[in-house]
């Protein structure tokens, strides 16, 4: 099942901060690594993000099984690349028929792939240490947002583990109508593409009598909602946010001191 309640440890220090708080920190710190393409700076990035997981009560092994498909898209992009990629300069580091890696097309790679990490972890963090409900509070009373956004935002989160069943069950009608690819890989994908495209299909739908239960209770209306959970932004959550920014901060500038640093634009 697809799990999206939080599995920190309830007294981290870093997990009972405001989920406003969490959610602009993760900003913060991965704006600014979208600024370079070189791989030293989100490999600090990504050795901060890791040094500070226990202080948010993840523990790695939890990390690891959240974020497998962001480690298994990570290798495909650094396989695709150093096989593919059109721009070939700088050193030779291997040549085996028509395989050629050399030092740029590995640092660019290497650069990208870091990158994506980089930016996606703190994501994960945040949504691993943070209750959906307590978000939508937060975003209503700390964020200013429309009832109607954190509301759905919440919805949202509560139906996609229906995704995984929905699934499942679309899988095994198939299957009991003698719809099977086999072992043909042609076939699987074909199946996998429709099984994808009814799943769309069914969430549109769900999607859509959401948001009219929504407007009919009157989400839409403008009027002002009073909320149940108070959620108080702090001094601690300030600084929470400040730091993220000058660790962010700290890893550009590492970066431009060793000479790897290159712009994304420019």
């Amino acid at each position: 099942m697809i799990d999206l309640e939080p599995v920190a440890t309830p007294g981290a220090p870093l997990a009972r901060r405001n989920p406003v708080a969490k959610l602009a920190a993760a900003m913060v710190f991965t704006i600014v690594l979208v600024a370079t393409l070189d791989p030293v700076a989100p490999a600090i990035a990504i050795a901060v993000e890791l040094a500070v997981l226990p202080l948010f009560g993840v523990r790695y092994r939890v990390l690891a099984r959240r974020a497998w498909p962001l480690l298994a898209a990570a290798v495909g992009i650094l396989v695709t690349l150093v096989l593919f990629a059109a721009d070939r300069s700088g050193r030779v580091l291997v040549e085996a028929g028509p395989v050629l890696v050399t030092e740029g097309v590995l640092v660019t790679a290497l650069g990208l792939v870091l990158r994506m990490l980089a930016v996606a972890l703190p994501g994960i963090i945040v949504f691993a240490t943070t209750d959906p409900t307590e978000l939508a509070d937060a975003l209503i009373q700390n964020a200013k947002a429309p009832a109607r956004f954190a509301i759905g935002a919440l919805a949202a989160f509560r139906l996609v583990p229906l995704l995984e069943q929905e699934w499942r069950m679309i899988s095994m009608a198939r299957r009991a109508r003698g719809v099977d690819a086999g072992r043909n890989p042609v076939a699987k994908l074909r199946l996998f593409a429709s099984t994808a495209f009814t799943l769309l299909v069914g969430a549109i739908r769900r999607g859509t009598r959401l948001a009219v239960a929504m407007d009919a209770r009157g989400f839409d209306a403008g009027t002002p909602r009073t909320v149940a959970r108070q959620q108080r932004f702090t001094t601690a959550d300030t600084l929470l946010v400040l730091t993220a920014a000058l660790l962010a901060a700290a890893a550009l500038t590492t970066s431009i001191l060793l000479g790897t640093f290159r712009p994304l634009i420019g």
